[in-house]
């Protein structure tokens, strides 16, 4: 009786310490997440120019992979968020599935990057720019917004660290950027 008792106390021990070393899928990855649209619209406003830029307004270079794991020794650019099919590969534009979702699932359609957790995002800003105003029915005035670290969504946090977050901004929302027409 006793060797059954010391053995369902190491099985419980063990269990314990594997719930507490669990890893997800996006750990040590953060995103930033961007609804860019028109005053007054919900709908995304489609091909925009939009990277992560430093206080002079230079655009971020990627070095040695230090701000994110993918694209290094590039500027820092964000991607449209994009439904993905039945075989996990990109859908076409106007393409339908039966299994149809998001790329990145926390967020329909918006922009977003990757970045690592230890990204320092109060040092920087977003600039987003309208480079082929005619895509869009007109060409939309180039805004610079400052970027801080509660705008990135965390996705493998402990619960600790979203107690300490009940109060204050909510985690994981993105960034609501309006953009102005440029006046002709």
């Amino acid at each position: 009786m006793k060797y059954i008792i010391f053995i369902l106390a190491i099985i419980g021990f063990s269990v314990n310490a594997q719930q507490t070393t669990m890893h997800c899928g996006y750990d040590f990855t953060s995103y930033v997440v961007l609804d860019v649209h028109e005053a007054g619209k919900k709908e995304n406003i489609k091909n925009l120019h939009i990277t992560i830029v430093d206080s002079l307004g230079n655009d971020v270079i990627n070095s040695n992979n230090q701000y994110s794991w993918k694209n290094a020794d590039k500027p820092m650019v964000f991607n449209s968020n994009y439904r993905i099919g039945d075989d996990d590969k990109r859908l076409p534009e106007g393409a339908t599935a039966t299994k149809e979702r998001w790329f990145f699932p926390y967020s329909g359609d918006t922009y977003l990057i990757s970045v690592a957790n230890s990204f320092p995002a109060d040092n920087f800003s977003i600039k987003v720019e309208d480079i082929d105003g005619a895509e869009n029915g007109g060409k939309y005035k180039t805004v610079i917004i400052p970027l801080y670290s509660y705008n990135m969504y965390i996705l493998c946090s402990n619960q600790s660290q979203q107690a300490t977050m009940k109060f204050g901004r909510k985690m994981n929302k993105p960034i609501d950027i309006v953009l102005e027409k440029e006046s002709l």
